[in-house]
């Protein structure tokens, strides 16, 4: 396992970190063994988040029975905005990862109408900031899916880590990981297949370390295999061979014409469906499995994608030329909305 520092926090990582947003698909004896395994192998770095339903839980009850609390660096995160919210959300994590410290808390994925609040006076980042000062917290990070929140969130002093999706399909944070990695902070590396649109598992995770500015990625994993092929893959640090050059240009070329990549370039939409959301939910129930957690978060949508007049507006946006209004309708029958 190679290791490396998680940019400028003093904390050295493993560069295969263990994604717990699928341990809501198997029980927690499994999750126990899963974790087990992984510290085995040499992987100390666990990413979970509040609105994951049981992972906290379970990943703190497990690293309990175990006696494994230490030899991990614990990553959670939430959706608060303001300080009072962030003290709650943080009380909640601390019970459920059953441990007085977490070594990074993350913004989860914040719009930056929320990001704005969150800096503000008497917003999340006071809070955490608090809680920094208390050893509660050892670190500050931020998640996103939008590169405007990306790059807003390069300017802020106070977050030593960002977390964006990339990996062979999706490009659009390619400049800004660059840019991260040039100004210290830590880049961890969401869907390195592509929310599991990339098949051949090894190959992503090829891809994806091969980029000396991810620091670290963090695959979801629920099953021994996965653990298993992911560590193949991270074991490798030679360089991408021709053949798998070619192999990655395959992958673009199926999912090209299928795969949304969460650009925004499509926004705005003329009934005011957030389209990338939509996406993004409905593979949660079509890659991961997870219908009941997708379900939740598709009800919080204004606009449904059954709402779609079918104007084409999108699509004229659409970099990577999408077939939106039909996928849309997918989305529709998949949620019956």
């Amino acid at each position: 396992m190679q290791y490396v520092p998680l940019g400028r926090t003093g904390l050295n990582v493993s560069r295969l970190g263990f994604g717990g947003i699928p341990l809501q698909r198997i029980d927690r004896p499994a999750a126990r063994e899963l974790l087990k395994a992984a510290h085995e192998a040499g992987v100390n770095y666990i990413d979970t988040a509040r609105g994951y339903t049981v992972s906290e839980e379970w990943i703190g009850r497990s690293l309990q029975e175990l006696g494994l609390r230490d030899a991990f660096v614990l990553a959670t995160k939430c959706r608060a905005v303001t300080a009072d919210e962030m003290r709650a959300e943080l009380a909640a994590s601390l019970k459920a990862l059953r441990t007085d410290h977490i070594e990074l808390y993350q913004f989860h994925n914040p719009s930056l109408r929320d990001l704005e609040g969150i800096l503000a006076p008497g917003g999340a980042l006071e809070a955490l900031r608090e809680a920094q000062a208390q050893g509660v917290v050892g670190h500050i990070g931020v998640t996103a899916h939008l590169a405007a929140v990306f790059e807003r969130a390069l300017a802020v002093e106070a977050f030593e880590t960002i977390m964006f999706p990339y990996n062979i399909v999706e490009q659009q944070g390619a400049d800004l990981i660059a840019r991260c990695a040039a100004a210290g902070k830590a880049f961890i590396d969401m869907k390195p297949l592509a929310g599991g649109a990339i098949e051949d598992g090894r190959l992503a995770l090829r891809y994806v370390l091969a980029n000396p500015a991810v620091t670290v990625s963090i695959p979801g994993m629920a099953a021994a295999q996965e653990l298993a092929q992911n560590l193949e893959a991270a074991a490798d640090p030679s360089p991408l061979s021709a053949q798998e050059q070619k192999a990655c240009q395959a992958v673009r070329d199926a999912l090209g014409t299928q795969f949304c990549r969460r650009c925004n370039y499509c926004a705005p939409c003329t009934v005011g469906i957030q389209i990338p959301s939509a996406f993004l939910f409905d593979g949660y129930i079509s890659r991961y499995g997870l219908e009941k957690w997708a379900r939740e978060r598709y009800a919080t949508l204004p606009v449904k994608a059954s709402a779609c007049i079918g104007c084409g507006a999108c699509e004229t946006r659409c970099p990577y030329q999408l077939p939106i209004r039909q996928m849309l309708k997918q989305v529709a029958a998949h949620f019956g909305e």
